[in-house]
């Protein structure tokens, strides 16, 4: 006999006892197949019991987390972020407003100055012009022609009004 042929033999003989104990056990598992659909059945509504009597407490649960543990994470949160937050640099504009106060107050002042020196130079100058003798001893004539006129006016004004 060659080798092949024992080979197959022996396939042939563990098939063969195969099939034998399949249809031995084939009663057997016609008879498990409605008990084991009854334990699935049975399993199934357990477990829809089950869920049934979970569902109602894990929410319940939920909620107290909710309103009592979530604040207090919240806070606990919040202040955490405080502390870890880095301090703010000072801001360089607190020097804006009172800067421009006081250019504005030297602009003013260096104004003032320039208008006193001004009206001290005018009226310097008839002073000065009637001691020289010089021609701008009109102009200070016609200033002063232009005062009187000016004050003949405001009587002439306040005479009509009444």
């Amino acid at each position: 006999m060659s080798r092949m042929n024992r080979t197959q033999k022996a396939a042939g003989s563990v098939q063969d006892r195969a099939r034998e104990a399949a249809a031995k056990l084939k009663p057997a598992a016609e008879q498990v197949k409605p008990l084991a659909r009854s334990t699935q059945e049975a399993a199934q509504r357990g477990l829809h019991a089950g869920r049934a009597w979970a569902a109602p407490r894990v929410e319940r649960t939920g909620h107290m987390l909710q309103d009592s543990v979530a604040p207090k994470v919240a806070d606990m949160l919040s202040s955490a972020a405080r502390r870890i937050e880095p301090e703010k640099a000072r801001s360089r504009r607190w020097w804006t407003l009172p800067g421009i106060l006081v250019l504005v107050a030297a602009g003013a002042s260096a104004a003032a100055a320039a208008l006193r020196k001004r009206s001290t130079q005018r009226a310097a100058e008839p002073a000065a012009g009637a001691d020289s003798g010089e021609a701008d001893s009109g102009e200070a004539a016609g200033a002063a022609g232009e005062v009187k006129a000016s004050a003949n006016t405001d009587a002439a004004g306040a005479a009509r009004k009444s």
